[in-house]
Protein backbone atom coordinates (compact mmCIF):
# COMPACT_ATOMS: atom_id res chain seq x y z
CA UNK A 1 0.00 0.00 0.00
CA UNK A 2 1.16 3.14 -0.53
CA UNK A 3 1.73 6.31 1.57
CA UNK A 4 -0.80 8.20 0.12
CA UNK A 5 -3.70 5.77 0.32
CA UNK A 6 -1.90 4.95 3.88
CA UNK A 7 -3.45 8.02 5.09
CA UNK A 8 -6.10 9.13 2.32
CA UNK A 9 -8.04 6.21 3.70
CA UNK A 10 -8.31 6.48 7.51
CA UNK A 11 -8.86 10.63 6.84
CA UNK A 12 -11.73 9.90 4.03
CA UNK A 13 -13.20 7.47 6.51
CA UNK A 14 -13.08 9.60 9.73
CA UNK A 15 -16.02 11.12 9.77
CA UNK A 16 -18.08 8.59 8.85
CA UNK A 17 -16.77 6.69 11.87
CA UNK A 18 -17.49 9.43 14.34
CA UNK A 19 -20.65 10.29 12.78
CA UNK A 20 -21.97 6.79 12.37
CA UNK A 21 -21.34 6.09 16.20
CA UNK A 22 -23.01 10.18 17.13
CA UNK A 23 -26.09 8.33 15.31
CA UNK A 24 -26.08 4.81 16.88
CA UNK A 25 -26.09 6.51 20.39
CA UNK A 26 -27.95 9.53 20.01
CA UNK A 27 -30.52 9.10 17.05
CA UNK A 28 -33.56 11.84 18.23
CA UNK A 29 -31.57 14.66 16.64
CA UNK A 30 -31.44 13.31 13.15
CA UNK A 31 -34.92 11.72 13.01
CA UNK A 32 -36.81 15.12 12.21
CA UNK A 33 -34.42 15.38 8.68
CA UNK A 34 -34.57 11.56 8.15
CA UNK A 35 -38.03 10.85 8.66
CA UNK A 36 -39.31 12.48 5.09
CA UNK A 37 -36.52 10.38 2.85
CA UNK A 38 -37.49 7.41 5.23
CA UNK A 39 -40.93 7.49 4.33
CA UNK A 40 -40.14 7.48 0.72
CA UNK A 41 -37.35 5.25 0.73
CA UNK A 42 -38.37 2.41 3.11
CA UNK A 43 -41.93 1.13 0.69
CA UNK A 44 -39.71 1.37 -2.11
CA UNK A 45 -36.99 -0.94 -0.78
CA UNK A 46 -39.74 -3.28 1.14
CA UNK A 47 -41.35 -3.55 -2.72
CA UNK A 48 -38.26 -4.49 -4.43
CA UNK A 49 -36.32 -6.37 -2.01
CA UNK A 50 -36.56 -10.25 -1.27
CA UNK A 51 -38.86 -11.27 1.57
CA UNK A 52 -36.23 -12.41 3.40
CA UNK A 53 -34.36 -8.71 3.82
CA UNK A 54 -37.63 -6.52 3.34
CA UNK A 55 -38.76 -8.19 6.56
CA UNK A 56 -35.73 -7.15 8.40
CA UNK A 57 -35.98 -2.96 7.34
CA UNK A 58 -36.59 -1.54 10.38
CA UNK A 59 -39.99 0.25 10.50
CA UNK A 60 -39.13 3.26 12.92
CA UNK A 61 -37.01 6.19 11.76
CA UNK A 62 -35.02 6.37 15.05
CA UNK A 63 -33.94 2.61 14.14
CA UNK A 64 -33.26 3.41 10.40
CA UNK A 65 -30.71 6.03 11.67
CA UNK A 66 -29.00 3.61 13.92
CA UNK A 67 -28.87 1.34 11.29
CA UNK A 68 -27.32 4.00 8.85
CA UNK A 69 -24.79 4.76 11.83
CA UNK A 70 -23.94 1.26 12.28
CA UNK A 71 -23.25 0.70 8.85
CA UNK A 72 -20.82 4.03 8.78
CA UNK A 73 -19.01 3.11 11.23
CA UNK A 74 -18.47 -0.63 10.04
CA UNK A 75 -18.01 0.54 6.49
CA UNK A 76 -15.68 3.58 7.51
CA UNK A 77 -13.35 0.64 9.85
CA UNK A 78 -13.37 -1.24 7.09
CA UNK A 79 -12.08 1.77 4.78
CA UNK A 80 -9.76 3.10 7.36
CA UNK A 81 -7.85 -0.47 7.99
CA UNK A 82 -7.56 -2.14 4.75
CA UNK A 83 -9.87 -5.07 5.69
CA UNK A 84 -12.58 -5.00 2.90
CA UNK A 85 -12.19 -1.41 2.01
CA UNK A 86 -13.64 -1.70 -1.22
CA UNK A 87 -16.82 -3.17 0.11
CA UNK A 88 -16.78 -0.80 3.00
CA UNK A 89 -16.10 2.37 0.63
CA UNK A 90 -19.34 0.89 -1.26
CA UNK A 91 -21.89 0.70 1.50
CA UNK A 92 -20.48 3.94 2.91
CA UNK A 93 -21.37 5.63 -0.79
CA UNK A 94 -24.58 4.04 -0.65
CA UNK A 95 -25.59 5.29 3.03
CA UNK A 96 -24.07 8.98 2.15
CA UNK A 97 -27.18 9.53 -0.54
CA UNK A 98 -29.99 9.40 1.52
CA UNK A 99 -27.88 11.14 3.97
CA UNK A 100 -26.91 14.00 1.68
CA UNK A 101 -30.71 14.22 0.69
CA UNK A 102 -32.15 14.35 4.09
CA UNK A 103 -29.37 16.71 5.69
CA UNK A 104 -28.62 19.52 3.39
CA UNK A 105 -32.21 20.25 1.18
CA UNK A 106 -30.53 23.47 -0.22
CA UNK A 107 -33.77 23.87 -2.21
CA UNK A 108 -36.45 23.85 0.23
CA UNK A 109 -34.64 27.19 2.21
CA UNK A 110 -36.26 30.24 1.59
CA UNK A 111 -33.25 31.95 3.70
CA UNK A 112 -30.44 33.25 1.01
CA UNK A 113 -27.88 32.29 3.70
CA UNK A 114 -29.12 29.05 5.26
CA UNK A 115 -29.56 27.44 1.63
CA UNK A 116 -26.21 28.45 0.64
CA UNK A 117 -24.84 26.78 3.89
CA UNK A 118 -26.87 23.74 3.04
CA UNK A 119 -25.75 23.69 -0.59
CA UNK A 120 -21.91 23.89 0.37
CA UNK A 121 -22.87 20.59 2.92
CA UNK A 122 -24.46 19.29 -0.28
CA UNK A 123 -21.42 19.62 -2.27
CA UNK A 124 -19.12 19.00 0.28
CA UNK A 125 -21.23 15.50 0.73
CA UNK A 126 -20.69 15.07 -3.21
CA UNK A 127 -16.94 15.82 -3.13
CA UNK A 128 -16.83 12.77 -0.41
CA UNK A 129 -19.44 10.21 -2.72
CA UNK A 130 -16.65 10.88 -5.30
CA UNK A 131 -14.17 10.16 -3.12
CA UNK A 132 -15.73 7.02 -1.82
CA UNK A 133 -16.87 6.01 -5.40
CA UNK A 134 -12.72 5.84 -6.16
CA UNK A 135 -12.12 3.99 -2.51
CA UNK A 136 -14.87 1.78 -4.08
CA UNK A 137 -12.72 0.68 -7.47
CA UNK A 138 -9.39 1.29 -6.44
CA UNK A 139 -7.77 -2.22 -6.56
CA UNK A 140 -4.32 -0.96 -5.38
CA UNK A 141 -2.60 -1.05 -9.01
CA UNK A 142 -3.48 -4.85 -9.37
CA UNK A 143 -5.66 -6.26 -12.20
CA UNK A 144 -9.76 -6.07 -10.99
CA UNK A 145 -11.50 -9.06 -12.02
CA UNK A 146 -13.30 -7.70 -15.15
CA UNK A 147 -9.84 -6.66 -16.57
CA UNK A 148 -8.46 -10.30 -15.44
CA UNK A 149 -11.43 -12.15 -16.94
CA UNK A 150 -11.35 -10.18 -20.21
CA UNK A 151 -7.70 -9.98 -20.94
CA UNK A 152 -8.59 -13.99 -19.84
CA UNK A 153 -10.98 -14.57 -22.48
CA UNK A 154 -8.43 -13.10 -25.21
CA UNK A 155 -5.62 -14.87 -24.24
CA UNK A 156 -7.56 -17.95 -24.65
CA UNK A 157 -8.88 -16.63 -27.98
CA UNK A 158 -5.22 -16.17 -28.78
CA UNK A 159 -4.33 -19.56 -27.79
CA UNK A 160 -7.02 -21.30 -29.77
CA UNK A 161 -6.20 -19.34 -32.99
CA UNK A 162 -2.38 -20.44 -32.36
CA UNK A 163 -3.64 -24.04 -32.26
CA UNK A 164 -5.68 -23.85 -34.84
CA UNK A 165 -2.51 -22.46 -37.25
CA UNK A 166 -0.50 -25.24 -35.65
CA UNK A 167 -3.41 -27.71 -36.59
CA UNK A 168 -4.01 -26.77 -39.74
CA UNK A 169 0.12 -26.37 -40.53
CA UNK A 170 0.54 -29.90 -39.26
CA UNK A 171 -2.39 -31.27 -41.36
CA UNK A 172 -1.13 -29.39 -44.48
CA UNK A 173 2.49 -31.43 -43.88
CA UNK A 174 0.66 -34.71 -43.25
CA UNK A 175 -1.35 -34.21 -46.64
CA UNK A 176 2.31 -33.38 -48.45
CA UNK A 177 4.14 -36.26 -46.82
CA UNK A 178 0.96 -38.83 -47.69
CA UNK A 179 0.60 -36.96 -51.12
CA UNK A 180 4.75 -37.82 -51.30
CA UNK A 181 4.92 -41.24 -50.15
CA UNK A 182 1.99 -42.19 -52.32
CA UNK A 183 4.25 -41.28 -55.60
CA UNK A 184 7.08 -42.91 -54.20
CA UNK A 185 4.93 -45.76 -53.91
CA UNK A 186 3.21 -45.77 -57.25
CA UNK A 187 6.65 -45.39 -58.76
CA UNK A 188 8.14 -48.11 -57.72
CA UNK A 189 4.98 -50.10 -59.07
CA UNK A 190 5.44 -48.88 -62.33
CA UNK A 191 9.04 -49.73 -62.09
CA UNK A 192 8.76 -52.93 -60.31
Amino acid sequence: MTVVRALARPLLSMIFVVQGANSIRNPEPLVPKAQPVADRLVPMVKKVAPPQVSDRIPETTVNLVRLNGAVQVVGGLALATGKGRRLGAAALATTLLPVTVAGHPFWQMKDKESRQAQRIQFMKNLGLLGGLLLAAVDTEGKPGVAWRASHGAKAAKRETKRGAKAAKREAKDLAREAKHAAKLAKAELHLG
